[in-house]
Formats: C-alpha cells, structure tokens, sequence
C-alpha cells in the first residue's frame, strides 16, 4: 500500500488537539492498515521518527432518516506517538506570517 492511502485524514477534536502538546497526533487510517504499516506512513510523509502507535477500530453509529434505520461508516483511528527529539507533525497553516 501507498502511504498516502494508508493515511486517510488527520482527526481534529478537542481531545486530539490538546494532545498534539505531548507529540501525540490521531489519524483516520486505512481498515486494513497494520500499526507497522502505519509507523512506515508516518514517517514517510511527515518526516519524523515515531515511537508508539495505538489502533482502535470503530463501529458505525446507528442513524435514521424518517423510517429508514442505517449505520455510519466504520472506521479505523490510529494515536502516532513521536519522539522526543523529532520534529512536530504541522497540521494547521500559520497565517499570522502574513500579517
């Protein structure tokens, strides 16, 4: 697999946010990605040195339009520990540079 197609999409929440200070950086992934897989991805495209990478798979949620019940798509979320001496992963652009 391609690393670009092994890494999906970074997630953005408070949490995930919040843990981008201690290195830590979640990531949707592919369903068949193995932690390896995802190590190798990550440090492909971003340019770092990864420690530790935690997986979780997720279920669907149940969701209905009028009468009509389906689920969400699954999906698979991976937790990239960095090192300490490696560089941080730039998620966001800094416009305050334009300024």
């Amino acid at each position: 697999m391609d690393a670009r197609s092994i890494i999906l999409r970074p997630v953005v929440t408070e949490a995930s946010t919040a843990a981008m200070d201690d290195k830590r950086y979640t990531f949707d992934v592919a369903l068949s990605a193995t932690k390896i897989q995802i190590k190798k991805a990550v440090e492909e495209i971003f340019n770092v040195k990864v420690v530790k990478v935690n997986v979780m798979n997720l279920k669907g949620k149940k969701k209905r339009q009028g009468r009509y019940v389906g689920y969400t798509k699954r999906r698979r979320k991976a937790i990239v520990t960095l090192s300490s001496d490696s560089d941080e992963i730039k998620l966001f652009n800094d416009n305050s540079d334009n300024n």
